[in-house]
């Protein structure tokens, strides 16, 4: 379908697509199997400029906003949604610098970002701060010029594997939400380490790990935005991230269909390609459909943010929540017609579909989601 794709996001996407078919396709179920870090692969990607995509051209990026990196995020996750998200959660951990960080925080931080030398990290969830982003218990305590950090951030993507972290921590608890706050972290800062890596279902490229905050001295021109914009910062940066989860869920819907299209063509039953039966083509169909309407959603939620909408909060959550659901839908659908073909490892149709759960959970769950669009409405007039 067209989708009114400028000449330089063509360029943007098929330069991905190329990435994704050649460099990562080839790996992807051995760096699954293995659950091993792509970083040979995200220094290749670094040297196309995709890594700076959707940042400003001042900062080293090619100025491709959103929509760019939706396109980026959705040609890798077609192949491979692990590698994928190593990609997209390196731009979670720097878009709130670029959305609140000071002038000299963003020249300082941003160009290695886009040009890949260093990765980023978004470090919000904790053991009893999931979807109650309010709950964080990490502390920052004011100490002369800097701030300590104590506590344990739980399921970072990129865990150790990043260079620069936003981190939200509690600075003043009297203050309930407006006593929390967001840092810039770099590894190596003394009292920053690591603990375990998770093992997962799915995305298992990537690297999940707890983030350990011992007495952890930050420098106080680390501070994102001022004390107590912290959630603010935390939200703001989701309402602009989530398309990309929508763009991930729509690559690796697309890529099952793909896979189920081309089985479907060449499995041979009761004398024909299955793909004659008409229980099969309204599966497809339906896939298909599905599929296309996800990515409208995805692409019309990017547009909005890189037009500068100041309400985006219900579309980035519509395009989250139904992309995810539809790859749910279409993976299962997927290894439904491939059979028990479907269900080896010998096919990626299982990892697809394993793949594809997690984006019904992270970057906010469904369920919050709908309370996200349900609020919107209701604050709503004719």
């Amino acid at each position: 379908m067209n989708y009114f794709l400028t000449a330089e996001q063509e360029l943007i996407q098929q330069i991905a697509r190329r990435f994704a078919r050649e460099r990562v396709a080839p790996v992807a179920a051995e760096l699954d199997e293995k659950g091993e870090f792509p970083r040979k692969l995200l220094d290749v990607l670094a040297k196309t400029d995709l890594c700076g995509v959707y940042l400003p051209e001042e900062y080293g990026g090619l100025g491709g906003g959103m929509f760019g990196f939706c396109l980026v995020v959705e040609e890798i996750s077609r192949v491979c949604s692990g590698v994928a998200i190593c990609y997209a959660a390196s731009g979670l951990g720097a878009i709130p610098i670029l959305l609140f960080g000071t002038g000299e925080q963003k020249r300082q931080y941003l160009p290695e970002v886009a040009a890949g030398k260093k990765l980023g990290a978004f470090a919000l969830t904790e053991a009893n701060a999931g979807s109650d982003s309010f709950a964080q218990e990490t502390t920052a305590v004011r100490d002369g010029g800097h701030y300590i950090l104590n506590g344990t951030k739980q399921w970072i993507t990129n865990g150790r594997e990043a260079d620069i972290y936003t981190v939200v921590a509690v600075t003043n608890k009297a203050k309930g939400a407006r006593g929390i706050s967001a840092f810039i972290v770099e590894k190596g800062t003394p009292g920053f380490s690591f603990g375990k890596k998770e093992n997962k279902m799915g995305i298992r490229a990537s690297s999940t790990t707890e983030l350990i905050f011992n007495n952890c001295r930050v420098p106080e021109g680390n501070l994102l935005a001022r004390e107590g914009m912290g959630l603010i910062v935390a939200l703001k940066t989701l309402d602009q991230s989530r398309p990309g989860v929508g763009a991930q869920a729509v690559g690796i819907a697309q890529g099952a269909l793909d896979l189920a299209l081309k089985f479907a063509r060449q499995r041979v039953q009761f004398g024909q390609p299955i793909i004659q039966f008409q229980a099969i083509q309204h599966m497809l169909a339906d896939m298909a459909t599905q599929t296309e309407a996800a990515r409208a959603l995805v692409y019309s939620a990017a547009r909005m943010i890189d037009a500068g909408a100041k309400e985006i909060s219900k579309s980035s959550a519509m395009a989250k929540v139904f992309a995810s659901d539809v790859a749910m839908r279409v993976t299962t659908d997927a290894v439904q017609i491939m059979g028990g073909a479907g269900y080896m490892k010998e096919y990626p149709a299982e990892k697809m579909m394993r793949d594809a759960k997690i984006t019904q959970i992270y970057e906010g769950t469904n369920q919050i989601q709908r309370n996200v669009i349900a609020s919107e409405l209701i604050k709503e007039r004719d």
